[in-house]
């Protein structure tokens, strides 16, 4: 559920990270389960990420009522040219019937098509920020002796309107936007950087003798693909979206054997040409990819919402099909500078869905 960068935010320096509408919204609502359950609220609230960071926000707003209480945290993207920097994340907490609730306040999404992370009909609220929101209201409710059986509702005010300049509503998601994050972080995005730190990544392993280098989209394919060869952690090159920096630089500075690792959508856009993967610059294809569905006799995938979800209904050939197409894509960009190339493609929890050798 990506968000699309506004690009006014020009940054000079030293790039500063900041951190995720997933980590604001658990910081919320740990604070308002503070207030909720007699202790107050407090001037400010730690929360520790996904890797073990710790980062501590200020309240912006702060509610209490009979039973409920609700938290405002300002959202720093750090130098990230975010359309959510300075957006309010605000969480609000009080009894549910049972368990742990999630629901969409105002300004953020609900999913209405299949083939995302989150079921039709929930609010947009990722997988790792339920997680991390769940995990504090145990520890909370450990902590108080309460009951962890909290409806928390989140909300971003403007959200519908910050919405329109990202991809959410041809995705399908509906009213608002959507609670994101990973790690919790968010890093700079500066492609000159970043590319220029793939480079060094490249000269590094070659420096190191190392004869097999893996470029991947994310931390869950990094962590497949390196499992999968064995490769040492010098090898790992942090590619993100730039295919294009790597396989430029890999052209005139050669290895042995490239292995490239991603999630399914981003592969296929590599499949179908593209050099830069991020959401915002480049999109799948469907009408391509359902003339190469057809092409394998398998499934009618043209109206998919996701390539995810093409793949569920055509099957794992489909992937497998695009693993091999984004191999020949790769081939052609190194000109037989590099012997040996592997595509490997997954899905979000990690699993293989396909590999092109």
């Amino acid at each position: 559920m990506p968000i699309v960068a506004a690009m006014s935010r020009k940054p000079t320096g030293d790039l500063r990270r900041g951190w995720t509408t997933g980590a604001c919204a658990t910081a919320a609502t740990k604070a308002a389960l503070d207030a909720l359950w007699g202790a107050g609220f407090p001037q400010e609230v730690g929360i520790t990420l996904p890797k073990g960071e710790t980062p501590v926000f200020p309240l912006a707003l702060q509610q209490l009522g009979r039973e409920w209480a609700e938290v405002g945290i300002t959202k720093d993207a750090g130098d990230d040219p975010d359309v959510t920097h300075g957006a309010l994340i605000i969480a609000r907490v009080e009894k549910s019937a049972g368990g742990i609730v999630f629901k969409a306040g105002e300004g953020v999404g609900t999913v209405t098509k299949a083939g995302l992370p989150i079921g039709v009909g929930e609010p947009a609220i990722n997988p790792v920020p339920r997680a991390m929101i769940s995990g504090v209201i145990e520890a909370q409710a450990a902590r108080y002796g309460q009951s962890a059986d909290i409806c928390v509702t989140v909300g971003i005010p403007d959200g519908a309107t910050i919405a329109l300049k990202t991809w959410n509503p041809r995705l399908g998601i509906k009213g608002g936007l959507s609670i994101l994050g990973t790690t919790g972080i968010v890093r700079p995005f500066s492609c000159a950087a970043w590319i220029a730190s793939i480079h060094r990544g490249i000269d590094v392993a070659v420096a190191g003798g190392q004869t097999h280098v893996a470029g991947c989209t994310g931390a869950t394919s990094e962590k497949v693909v390196q499992g999968l060869y064995g490769l040492p952690d010098h090898a790992m090159l942090d590619m993100g979206d730039f295919v294009g920096g790597l396989l430029k630089y890999l052209a005139k500075h050669p290895v042995p054997r490239l292995t490239i690792g991603g999630g399914i959508g981003k592969i296929t856009k590599l499949a179908q040409g593209a050099v830069d993967l991020h959401s915002s610059r480049t999109q799948v294809d469907f009408e391509a990819l359902n003339l190469l569905s057809l092409s394998l006799g398998l499934a009618d995938v043209r109206d998919a919402n996701t390539a995810l979800e093409a793949v569920t209904r055509a099957g794992n050939g489909l992937a497998e099909a695009i693993a091999f197409e984004a191999r020949k894509q790769v081939v052609l960009k190194l000109k037989n500078t590099v012997q040996h190339i592997d595509i490997v493609v997954i899905d979000r929890a990690g699993n293989i869905l396909g590999c092109a050798k």
